[in-house]
């Protein structure tokens, strides 16, 4: 999925949904950005906002329009919330599960990862990376693919993050088990999936 510049496509959303743009540097750049550019841009309609929300969404997660868009239809006809469905759709992506298990630093790292074919659903090599985990899931490192670069940092990664926990991780064998349904705390959004449901809704 080609996204442009992360710094300024960051900027134009008000979110730091990138990684680099999670960083004091991005914070410092924007700020100067911000004294510079002063308040130039006028109001929002409430459709804008809802389409800046959805934005947000899809580059958080790194998915193309029409994938986030599906996302959504499925949340929709899905029984249940349909917020939490779609969450769980979006936090169910193999790619992503890379991500927050620290496997993998971006989500484009991750979706190269599967698509490298580096990870192994229930043993068997997956390469998709929108494959979505299921409860009972373990995934794990390819034996050929222990030693590559992509892997050398991992025993430091997974000490200094903290994994939801609908997954469980060991630390010495590096496999992954999916122990829950995979969910995603609203506080802990850059975007409002209220929005994003009105949206397509509207």
């Amino acid at each position: 999925m080609k996204i442009g510049p992360r710094y300024k496509k960051a900027r134009y959303l008000g979110a730091p949904v990138f990684r680099k743009t999670q960083t004091q540097k991005y914070a410092m750049r924007l700020q100067r950005k911000s004294k510079t550019m002063g308040g130039r841009r006028g109001a929002k309609s409430e459709y804008g906002k809802q389409m800046m929300e959805k934005q947000k969404a899809r580059f958080s997660y790194g998915v193309s329009g029409k994938q986030f868009t599906n996302y959504v239809k499925k949340a929709l006809i899905t029984t249940g919330d349909n917020g939490k469905n779609l969450l769980s759709l979006l936090e169910g992506r193999l790619d992503n599960v890379m991500v927050r298990a620290a496997f993998a630093p971006t989500h484009s790292a991750g979706r190269q990862m599967v698509a490298h074919g580096h990870i192994a659903v229930n043993g068997v090599n997956v390469t998709i990376p929108s494959y979505q985990v299921r409860i009972g899931d373990t995934l794990t490192i390819r034996e050929g693919s222990k030693k590559k670069v992509i892997f050398s940092k991992l025993d430091e990664d997974l000490k200094n993050t903290k994994h939801p926990n609908w997954m469980s991780i060991d630390e010495k064998t590096k496999t992954i088990k999916i122990i829950g349904k995979p969910v995603s705390e609203t506080t802990d959004l850059l975007f409002d999936v209220g929005a994003v449901l009105e949206f397509y809704t509207r």
